[in-house]
Protein backbone atom coordinates (compact mmCIF):
# COMPACT_ATOMS: atom_id res chain seq x y z
CA UNK A 1 0.00 0.00 0.00
CA UNK A 2 1.58 3.44 -0.70
CA UNK A 3 1.83 6.24 1.77
CA UNK A 4 -1.20 8.27 -0.10
CA UNK A 5 -3.34 4.89 1.02
CA UNK A 6 -2.26 5.01 4.18
CA UNK A 7 -3.33 8.52 4.61
CA UNK A 8 -6.62 7.81 3.14
CA UNK A 9 -6.86 5.10 5.49
CA UNK A 10 -6.54 7.08 8.62
CA UNK A 11 -8.56 9.52 7.59
CA UNK A 12 -11.71 7.48 7.35
CA UNK A 13 -14.12 8.28 9.64
CA UNK A 14 -15.36 4.94 11.67
CA UNK A 15 -18.90 3.59 11.23
CA UNK A 16 -18.63 1.30 14.62
CA UNK A 17 -15.90 1.19 17.35
CA UNK A 18 -14.77 1.19 20.72
CA UNK A 19 -17.61 4.06 20.97
CA UNK A 20 -20.02 2.28 19.11
CA UNK A 21 -21.21 5.25 17.04
CA UNK A 22 -24.18 4.01 15.59
CA UNK A 23 -24.84 5.72 12.10
CA UNK A 24 -28.85 4.35 11.84
CA UNK A 25 -29.17 5.93 15.15
CA UNK A 26 -28.03 9.30 14.35
CA UNK A 27 -29.41 9.56 10.86
CA UNK A 28 -33.01 9.00 13.34
CA UNK A 29 -32.24 11.77 15.53
CA UNK A 30 -31.19 13.76 13.17
CA UNK A 31 -34.34 13.48 11.28
CA UNK A 32 -36.72 13.78 14.61
CA UNK A 33 -34.75 17.05 15.06
CA UNK A 34 -35.92 18.61 11.72
CA UNK A 35 -39.35 16.95 12.60
CA UNK A 36 -39.41 19.12 15.73
CA UNK A 37 -37.92 22.20 13.88
CA UNK A 38 -40.96 21.91 11.39
CA UNK A 39 -43.35 21.43 14.16
CA UNK A 40 -42.44 24.30 16.29
CA UNK A 41 -41.56 27.13 14.59
CA UNK A 42 -39.45 29.94 15.99
CA UNK A 43 -42.25 31.95 18.43
CA UNK A 44 -40.43 35.13 17.73
CA UNK A 45 -41.08 34.75 14.20
CA UNK A 46 -44.64 33.79 14.30
CA UNK A 47 -45.61 36.94 17.12
CA UNK A 48 -43.88 39.03 13.66
CA UNK A 49 -45.75 37.21 11.06
CA UNK A 50 -48.91 37.76 12.84
CA UNK A 51 -48.20 41.09 13.74
CA UNK A 52 -47.82 42.11 10.08
CA UNK A 53 -50.92 40.15 8.89
CA UNK A 54 -52.93 42.05 11.82
CA UNK A 55 -51.13 45.35 10.65
CA UNK A 56 -52.71 44.92 6.93
CA UNK A 57 -55.97 44.16 8.13
CA UNK A 58 -56.38 47.37 10.51
CA UNK A 59 -54.77 49.43 7.41
CA UNK A 60 -57.06 48.04 5.25
CA UNK A 61 -60.26 48.85 7.58
CA UNK A 62 -59.02 52.32 8.46
CA UNK A 63 -58.51 53.04 4.49
CA UNK A 64 -62.01 51.57 3.56
CA UNK A 65 -63.67 53.89 6.48
CA UNK A 66 -66.12 56.05 4.56
CA UNK A 67 -64.55 59.50 5.52
CA UNK A 68 -60.84 57.83 4.80
CA UNK A 69 -60.83 59.83 1.61
CA UNK A 70 -62.67 63.81 2.94
CA UNK A 71 -59.16 64.01 5.27
CA UNK A 72 -56.85 62.95 2.42
CA UNK A 73 -58.47 65.89 0.34
CA UNK A 74 -58.06 67.82 3.45
CA UNK A 75 -54.44 66.71 3.92
CA UNK A 76 -53.90 67.33 0.20
CA UNK A 77 -55.12 70.92 -0.22
CA UNK A 78 -52.59 72.05 3.50
CA UNK A 79 -49.65 74.45 2.42
CA UNK A 80 -46.56 72.63 2.65
CA UNK A 81 -44.76 76.10 3.54
CA UNK A 82 -43.36 76.44 7.30
CA UNK A 83 -44.96 79.88 7.80
CA UNK A 84 -48.80 78.04 7.74
CA UNK A 85 -49.59 77.21 10.85
CA UNK A 86 -52.93 75.54 10.27
CA UNK A 87 -52.97 72.37 11.99
CA UNK A 88 -52.21 68.91 9.92
CA UNK A 89 -55.48 66.88 9.46
CA UNK A 90 -54.26 63.87 11.75
CA UNK A 91 -56.61 61.56 10.57
CA UNK A 92 -55.57 62.15 7.10
CA UNK A 93 -52.35 61.11 7.80
CA UNK A 94 -53.21 58.37 9.67
CA UNK A 95 -54.90 57.42 6.48
CA UNK A 96 -52.23 57.87 4.28
CA UNK A 97 -49.92 56.32 6.44
CA UNK A 98 -51.86 52.86 5.79
CA UNK A 99 -52.21 53.24 2.31
CA UNK A 100 -48.81 53.65 1.90
CA UNK A 101 -48.23 50.50 4.19
CA UNK A 102 -50.57 48.50 2.27
CA UNK A 103 -48.53 49.90 -1.61
CA UNK A 104 -45.07 48.62 0.37
CA UNK A 105 -43.68 52.28 0.96
CA UNK A 106 -42.94 51.21 5.18
CA UNK A 107 -40.85 53.72 6.02
CA UNK A 108 -42.84 56.81 4.72
CA UNK A 109 -46.14 54.97 5.92
CA UNK A 110 -44.11 54.95 9.68
CA UNK A 111 -43.39 58.64 9.07
CA UNK A 112 -47.04 59.59 8.68
CA UNK A 113 -48.00 57.55 11.51
CA UNK A 114 -45.03 58.55 13.82
CA UNK A 115 -46.68 62.78 12.67
CA UNK A 116 -50.25 61.18 13.56
CA UNK A 117 -49.96 58.96 16.37
CA UNK A 118 -47.53 62.47 17.92
CA UNK A 119 -50.58 64.27 17.20
CA UNK A 120 -52.53 62.02 19.81
CA UNK A 121 -54.06 59.40 17.47
CA UNK A 122 -53.87 56.07 19.44
CA UNK A 123 -54.93 54.31 15.94
CA UNK A 124 -51.21 55.59 14.65
CA UNK A 125 -49.73 54.06 17.63
CA UNK A 126 -51.11 50.94 17.65
CA UNK A 127 -50.77 50.72 13.60
CA UNK A 128 -46.36 51.76 14.96
CA UNK A 129 -47.12 48.74 17.73
CA UNK A 130 -47.20 46.36 14.81
CA UNK A 131 -45.13 47.58 12.40
CA UNK A 132 -42.17 47.26 14.73
CA UNK A 133 -43.25 43.79 16.62
CA UNK A 134 -43.56 42.67 12.47
CA UNK A 135 -39.99 43.91 12.21
CA UNK A 136 -39.07 42.31 15.59
CA UNK A 137 -38.21 45.28 16.88
CA UNK A 138 -39.42 44.80 20.41
CA UNK A 139 -38.66 47.73 22.57
CA UNK A 140 -40.16 49.82 20.29
CA UNK A 141 -43.34 47.90 20.33
CA UNK A 142 -43.77 47.77 23.64
CA UNK A 143 -43.44 51.75 23.64
CA UNK A 144 -45.87 52.87 20.92
CA UNK A 145 -48.25 49.77 22.95
CA UNK A 146 -48.34 51.94 26.22
CA UNK A 147 -49.07 54.88 24.25
CA UNK A 148 -52.45 53.04 22.92
CA UNK A 149 -53.10 51.54 26.16
CA UNK A 150 -51.65 55.05 28.84
CA UNK A 151 -52.57 58.74 29.07
CA UNK A 152 -50.10 60.57 26.61
CA UNK A 153 -48.98 64.10 25.03
CA UNK A 154 -52.26 65.65 27.63
CA UNK A 155 -54.46 63.53 25.86
CA UNK A 156 -57.91 61.33 27.70
CA UNK A 157 -57.69 58.14 28.36
CA UNK A 158 -57.73 55.50 25.67
CA UNK A 159 -60.90 55.63 24.32
CA UNK A 160 -62.86 52.37 25.46
CA UNK A 161 -65.07 52.11 21.70
CA UNK A 162 -61.82 52.26 19.67
CA UNK A 163 -60.23 49.34 22.02
CA UNK A 164 -63.21 47.39 21.65
CA UNK A 165 -63.00 47.97 17.60
CA UNK A 166 -59.21 47.19 17.77
CA UNK A 167 -59.92 43.89 19.56
CA UNK A 168 -62.85 42.60 17.34
CA UNK A 169 -60.08 43.05 14.08
CA UNK A 170 -57.52 41.25 16.03
CA UNK A 171 -60.21 38.26 16.88
CA UNK A 172 -61.35 38.60 13.41
CA UNK A 173 -57.69 38.21 11.91
CA UNK A 174 -57.33 35.20 14.26
CA UNK A 175 -60.45 33.35 13.69
CA UNK A 176 -60.31 34.49 9.40
CA UNK A 177 -56.73 35.12 8.54
CA UNK A 178 -57.71 38.01 6.21
CA UNK A 179 -59.94 41.02 5.92
CA UNK A 180 -63.20 41.58 4.06
CA UNK A 181 -61.88 45.49 3.67
CA UNK A 182 -60.64 45.89 0.11
CA UNK A 183 -57.14 46.37 -0.62
CA UNK A 184 -55.82 49.03 -2.73
CA UNK A 185 -56.50 49.27 -6.37
CA UNK A 186 -54.08 48.76 -8.97
CA UNK A 187 -54.90 52.86 -9.13
CA UNK A 188 -54.11 54.17 -6.22
CA UNK A 189 -50.61 52.00 -6.26
CA UNK A 190 -49.94 53.96 -8.98
CA UNK A 191 -50.71 57.12 -7.98
CA UNK A 192 -48.81 55.97 -4.44
CA UNK A 193 -45.69 55.23 -6.78
CA UNK A 194 -45.67 58.73 -8.71
CA UNK A 195 -45.30 60.55 -5.59
CA UNK A 196 -42.29 58.47 -4.76
CA UNK A 197 -40.68 59.71 -7.44
CA UNK A 198 -41.56 62.93 -7.63
CA UNK A 199 -38.09 64.20 -7.01
CA UNK A 200 -36.13 61.13 -7.42
CA UNK A 201 -33.07 61.05 -4.83
CA UNK A 202 -34.13 64.13 -2.87
CA UNK A 203 -35.93 62.24 -0.18
CA UNK A 204 -37.10 58.45 1.26
CA UNK A 205 -40.38 59.64 2.73
CA UNK A 206 -43.04 59.67 0.06
CA UNK A 207 -44.45 63.60 0.47
CA UNK A 208 -47.61 63.99 1.27
CA UNK A 209 -50.84 63.45 -1.06
CA UNK A 210 -51.47 65.76 -3.67
CA UNK A 211 -54.98 65.94 -5.41
CA UNK A 212 -54.71 62.94 -8.11
CA UNK A 213 -54.42 61.01 -5.13
CA UNK A 214 -57.39 62.43 -2.93
CA UNK A 215 -59.74 61.83 -6.26
CA UNK A 216 -58.33 58.18 -6.66
CA UNK A 217 -58.98 57.64 -3.23
CA UNK A 218 -62.74 58.88 -3.60
CA UNK A 219 -63.52 56.64 -6.47
CA UNK A 220 -61.98 53.91 -4.44
CA UNK A 221 -64.10 54.68 -1.44
CA UNK A 222 -66.94 55.20 -3.84
CA UNK A 223 -66.72 51.55 -5.09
Amino acid sequence: MSAIDDLLADARIPTTGREGFDVGAALRRLARDAAAATAKPNPDMVRAAQAGQRLSVVCRWILNKPDAADHVDRLAQEPETPADHRPLDVDGALVFACLLYLTDHRESAQFWWQLAAGAGRRAAAYCLHLHHLALGETREARHWLHEVTHDFLGTEGPDEAFLAVLEAVALYVRRNGSSLASPPTGGLEMEVDRLATVKPGSCIIVRRPDQRLADQLHDFTRR
